[in-house]
Formats: C-alpha cells, structure tokens, sequence
C-alpha cells in the first residue's frame, strides 16, 4: 500500500476545504488545517487520490492570493509517496514518476522531485535560482505555481508551542535541537512561537524524546501532531504520556485505514 500526504496551500476557507476533502473523501485518512500556516495536510490512501485532490486544488485555488507563515512553491506544495506494508520504495518511486508526469500533461504544473536525488529542504533553498523543475514546464504555473513530488519513508510530523519565548529564542533553539532524524523551524503563530519539526526516523527520533529534547530549552505550552504516526512509534511511548504530547492509537496510520477499511 501507498500512502501519500499531500500538502496544500490552503488553511482558512472552510468552503474550499470541504470541497477539496470531498473530492477524495473514499481514500481521506486524515486533514490538520492551520489557519495560521494557511496550509492543509491531507493523509490518503492509495495513488489514485492525490490526482483527484490535485486537480480540484488547481482548480480552486490561486498562489498569488496565498499568504502564510509556511515556506510553500505552489497551491500543492508538496507531494510525498510512502510505502507501506509490503510496498516498496522502488514501486513509490514510479508512482512519485507517474505523478508528476500526469500533473505535467494533464495541468501543466511543474515538479520538482526529491528522494534519492535530493531533499526537500534542498528544493526550498535552490528552486528557481540554481534548480529548476524534473518534469513539466520550466516555468511555473501562473495560478498553481510549482509541486515539490518526493518520495521518503514514514515520517512524523510534529509541532510545539512555547509557553513563553520569543522568536529570538525560538531560532536559537532550532539551530541547537537539528540532529540526524530531526528537521526543525521556527514561526510564529497566533503570537506564540512554535517549533515545527519532521521526525524523519522514529527509532532515533521519536516524538517523546524530541519533545524532552526541546523542554530543556524552554516551557511548552501544549504539543501538535501534525497528520498521523506509525502505531510502532506510538507503542513505543509510555501511555502515560500519550495526552502530554497529543498521540494516542487514534493518531496511527493503521487505525485509520483500519476505520476506512470498515466504511467500506
């Protein structure tokens, strides 16, 4: 199985969030929204769902009326295939392929690819100046702009708000946290720094020891998941915990395909 999560440019219109969670409502694992990111994560199922949630965010929505606190190149900003189960990272490669040479001949919005070839962050630093897109026009769309497609294994994506800090303290905390299997920014968001991290391997990094990691440095006022998490991350955690940094089996990806299975 495939699973893709897809990151659109689009956290405040109740309307055009509803119209794009329908259009993959049989596939919809999970939505987080925010408002001030102005962005949207979707978790789906399968491959054919992020075509269908592609075209009606082309359709929908407009870069240039966009505005966040979230570095973004398009109004589908990035576009991640994990394999899961028996699938492999090869067979997400070729759907990561497939993806963006269909987003390029059917809507002529450009890609740029990470996972073996680079990384995302790589994208974010060199798009538009040294890098140019893997596949589709050069130049960007004029409404949806560019997609960053990838492919990577699971991930947890991970939010904490601090209780008290500024945004000077924030930075320094990021610069000091960055570690093998830990990726960090800082935003401020509703007047409150936040530290916004990917856990990009949970048997080095995972959410409890990353949240441990960062109480060293400053008062947490509350924690995010960000999407979903595997259920082997999750077991690992002391339950006790699992309110403290807002996880719980309902987070896990494999309750939520189990859910979607049982709708069926």
């Amino acid at each position: 199985m495939i699973e893709c999560v897809v990151n659109i440019s689009e956290g405040q219109n109740a309307g055009k969030l509803a119209k794009l969670s329908a259009a993959v409502a049989a596939d919809l694992l999970d939505t987080h929204t925010d408002p001030d990111h102005h962005r949207s994560v979707f978790t789906l199922r399968g491959t054919l769902a992020p075509r269908l949630l592609t075209r009606s965010a082309v359709d929908l929505l407009d870069i240039h009326e966009h505005a966040g606190v979230h570095p973004r190149l398009g109004v589908v900003d990035v576009v991640p295939f994990v394999p899961l189960g028996s699938s492999t990272f090869i067979e997400a490669i070729h759907e990561r392929n497939a993806f963006a040479q269909w987003a390029a001949d059917e809507l002529g919005v450009p890609s740029f690819l990470y996972g073996p070839e680079r990384t995302l962050p790589d994208i974010r630093r060199t798009a538009w100046t040294s890098l140019f897109p893997d596949v589709g026009p050069r130049t960007a769309h004029p409404t949806a702009g560019a997609m960053c497609v990838g492919v990577r294994e699971v991930l947890v994506a991970y939010n904490l708000f601090l209780a008290d800090a500024t945004m000077d303290t924030a930075r320094e905390i990021v610069l000091n946290i960055r570690q093998p299997g830990l990726r960090a920014l800082s935003f401020l968001v509703d007047g409150r720094a936040q530290i916004s991290m990917n856990l990009t391997d949970v048997d080095i990094m995972n959410v409890d020891t990353a949240y441990d990691i960062v109480a060293q440095y400053a008062n947490i006022a509350r924690a995010e998941l960000v999407g979903l998490m595997p259920m082997q991350a999750l077991t690992k955690i002391e339950p006790g915990r699992w309110s403290e940094l807002d996880i719980g089996v309902d987070k896990t990806i494999e309750a939520r395909f189990d859910e979607l299975l049982k709708a069926q």
